[in-house]
This record gives C-alpha cells, structure tokens and sequence, in this order.
C-alpha cells in the first residue's frame, strides 16, 4: 500500500511539475502572442454576456436557472440525442461500429430506454432542479457570480483543474460508499441494472444516489470558489456530456476514452473513479490493468476501432 502511494504521489508529482513547466515556458516565449491572441474572442464575449446580462436586467435567478440549468440540459439531450438515434436504430454505422461490448445494445431494449429516459427526466427536474436553490443562495454570498466582468480564461482554466479533483474525490469516495452491500441493494443497484450501458445511463440512478454521486461533486467545486455563472455553466455542460461519454457504449473518434467505466458497469468492483488515480492508490483498477480494455483506454486517434486493433480474449469477452 505504501509502495503505491509513493507511485500515485509521483505520477501526480510528474504530471503537476511537467505542467507547470510547459505553462512557464508558455508564459514566458509567447505570452505577448497569446495575449493578443485572446484579446479579440475576450472581448467579444465579454460584450455577449453584458448584452445577455442587461436583457434579463441583471435578474440574477433567471440569469443563474439559464446558465446553470438550461444550457447544460440543453447540451446535454443535444448530445445524447445523437447516441440515442445510434442506439435505437443501429445507424450511422460510423458510430455503432465503435461500440466496446459487442453484441449488447444492438438495437436497445425500447423497454428499458424508455425507463431509463424517464428516470433521467424526473431527476433533472425533480432532484438537480432543486439543488440548485440552495447552491444559488451559496454563490449569491460569494457576491462574485453575477459579476458583469468575465473571469480572465487563464482563471477559468484553473477552477477546471479544481472542479476535476474536487469531482475526483467526492465521486470516487461516495460512488465506492454506495457499492456497500447494505446501500448497494437498494440504492446503487438500480444504475447497475446496465451492464453495458449507454449515454443517458449516466443519469439513470436512485434519487439518493443523484444527489450524493452525481449531483453534489460537481456542484461542490464551483460553490468553494464562487465561480462566475458563465464558468457554471461551461463546467455543468462539459461534466454531463463527459459522463454521458463514459456511459455511451462507443469508443469514438477524438474523444474521451470510456473503456474504463464501461468495465464498471461489466464487473461492477472496478474502476470507481473518473481520472483513475484514486483507483490506482486504492488498487481498485488491477483486474483492469490485465485486461486488453485497459490497452485500449486511450484516445482513438484514427478510424479503426480499437475493438478490431485490439480484440478482447474469447475469454475476456465472456
């Protein structure tokens, strides 16, 4: 255990110091590039959200019910509306070639996703919606989310960083809480109902579970910092259409690799995390580190899925 903390605290060390190279590099070779680079969309935005501010008359409920609610609902069933005419129909073959469990899904059970599109509904409207009225009297006490200047990007990119490890350790702490046999039977288990799951699965889960799991560590982030509105909602919409990547089924293209939490969903006791560090520390991904999903959690960068470049085991597969 002592040997695999010294190994996550040095990968994180080499991660965060290699980083903070590059950066320092950055800043100091073609800062002036970058600034003027920037300035331009800095000021275009800007003038978009005074517009945007001054047409609600700075109503901060309505501004934060848009940004926080609308926008990442918005982006997230725009997205998972695409999986789902995959899932459904089997076309466009461009997408449901890249599927990760072959054979499953193929076309869903109509049954089951109209349940799991229900349950998705009524806990965005029944249990996030909600949330969001306590987390709007937090950011009110900040005094800063409703700013009519924009946090500077380079400040948006370090409350990302921030919301990612906040998410991280809450997640990976209550999602593993929830695996408990007392909690796991009649709470957790509902989401486990998709072995091999698809995009608006990530949502797909007991009342209690969507507030503890999926809900409050992506809300903590922004509330410890007082983040902008515009920076709420930039991160709410990238947080969804992330774990909508995770659960969709497809290892696609360019995008974000869901090898990882797709092995969850298949043996249940693995691969609790979303970055994996935690999972490493606790050494809850070894069984995931022999299988030949872990060789293809990467980002495909061409066109030939990686379950023909990198085919599961007869065994594997069962």
């Amino acid at each position: 255990q002592e040997e695999k903390l010294w190994d996550a605290l040095r990968i994180t060390a080499y991660v965060f110091s290699t980083g903070l190279l590059v950066f320092t590099a950055l800043v100091n070779s073609v800062s002036w590039f970058v600034q003027n680079f920037w300035d331009t969309p800095g000021q275009f935005w800007q003038t978009t959200w005074l517009k945007f501010y001054y047409h609600y008359e700075g109503d901060e409920w309505t501004i934060f019910l848009l940004g926080a609610a609308l926008v990442p609902g918005l982006a997230f069933w725009c997205f998972n509306g695409v999986l789902l005419v995959a899932d459904v129909t089997g076309k466009p073959t461009f997408i449901t070639r890249y599927r990760i469990q072959l054979g499953k899904n193929d076309p869903v059970d109509t049954k089951k996703l109209r349940q799991a599109i229900y349950t998705a509904l009524c806990n965005q409207f029944f249990v996030s919606f909600p949330m969001l009225v306590p987390m709007f009297y937090v950011m009110q006490w900040w005094g800063s989310t409703f700013s009519k200047e924009l946090p500077t990007f380079q400040w948006f990119l370090v409350e990302l960083s921030i919301f990612t490890l906040v998410e991280e350790v809450l997640f990976y702490y209550s999602h593993r809480l929830v695996h408990h046999p007392v909690l796991y039977k009649h709470i957790h288990k509902k989401h486990h109902e998709w072995t091999a799951p698809i995009g608006v699965v990530s949502v797909y889960a007991h009342p209690v579970e969507h507030i503890i799991s999926n809900t409050l560590p992506v809300m903590t982030g922004p509330m410890i910092l007082g983040s902008h509105i515009v920076s709420i909602a930039v991160w709410f919409s990238l947080a969804l259409i992330t774990t909508s990547i995770s659960h969709c089924g497809y290892h696609l293209p360019f995008l974000p690799s869901p090898e990882f939490h797709d092995f969850h969903h298949l043996k249940f006791n693995q691969c609790y995390g979303v970055l994996g560090v935690l999972d490493y520390l606790h050494g809850t991904d070894t069984v995931f580190r022999q299988t030949n999903a872990y060789k293809r959690h990467k980002v495909l960068l061409g066109f030939t899925p990686l379950s023909e470049s990198i085919p599961d085991a007869p065994k594997e597969a069962e």
